[in-house]
This record gives structure tokens, sequence and C-alpha cells, in this order.
């Protein structure tokens, strides 16, 4: 008979990395981003729109939920890490999870604007400014 010893470190550390990925979303929170770690996320401006990209390893397109809401950004879905049948685990470090996470775009979002695509794992969101936000030409008189 085999006895397995884990280590209790490895125990406290995968605690610690569930209770993150736990934490409630902030949609409709006040902070910049989410208590979340997961999906990391990138935000750049290119040709007047907001650029949302964010890697999602694992996760399928039918899986994901894209929310706009004033000046805030919903990403919500699960992801899958699964085994062949019949496999022995003998790390995993990437599991299976629902994620949530919400951010704040410094300027209010036109939700018809919105536009998403996902290949290969990343996760692009094009999101335009709503028309109050754009620049207006002024002539004087």
């Amino acid at each position: 008979m085999r006895i397995r010893y884990s280590n209790p470190l490895d125990t406290l550390l995968n605690l610690q990395r569930e209770l993150e990925g736990s934490l409630f979303s902030d949609w409709f929170g006040l902070g910049t981003t989410s208590r979340g770690t997961f999906p990391p996320i990138n935000v750049f401006r290119k040709d007047g729109q907001f650029v949302v990209v964010t890697e999602l390893p694992g996760a399928k397109k039918e899986d994901l939920h894209i929310e706009v809401h004033r000046n805030q950004l919903r990403i919500a879905g699960k992801r899958d890490a699964a085994y062949e049948k019949g496999a022995s685990v003998h790390r995993a470090e990437r599991k299976s999870k629902s994620f949530d996470r919400s951010i704040i775009i410094p300027s209010d979002l036109n939700p018809d604007g919105v536009k998403a695509e996902y290949k290969n794992g990343i996760l692009k969101v094009y999101l335009s400014p709503a028309e109050h936000e754009k620049p207006r030409s002024v002539q004087v008189a």
C-alpha cells in the first residue's frame, strides 16, 4: 500500500487562488478594475474606438457573455480544462471555472457600436464612444 503525502503549502496556495477567483464582480462598481485577476485585460484607444483585449484560454465562444452599460464593460463566461478519459492528472494548475470581470472605460459608450471577435483564445472587444462624447466642430459667427 502506497501512502501519498501532499505539501500543506500547496493546499494553502490553491485555497488562495480559489478565494481570489471567487470574489464577486464589481459590475456597476466605482473602481477602474475588478477584484479578480482572470481574465487579464488590456485596454487602448485606436481610431476613435476603445479596444479591449483579453486572454481566455480554454473558453468557447458560445460560453462568453459581453455587456455594456454607460461606461462599463462586463465580460463573463466559463472555461474548461478537460482531460482525456482515463488520464491520470499529475498537476492541475489550469482549472475549469467561471469568470466575471468588469472595467470602467473613461467615456460613455454606444451599446449599439460594440463589436467582438474571438480567435485562438484571444477576445477583442471594440467599443465606440456615445454620440455625446464625440467632439463637435463649431463655426464661429
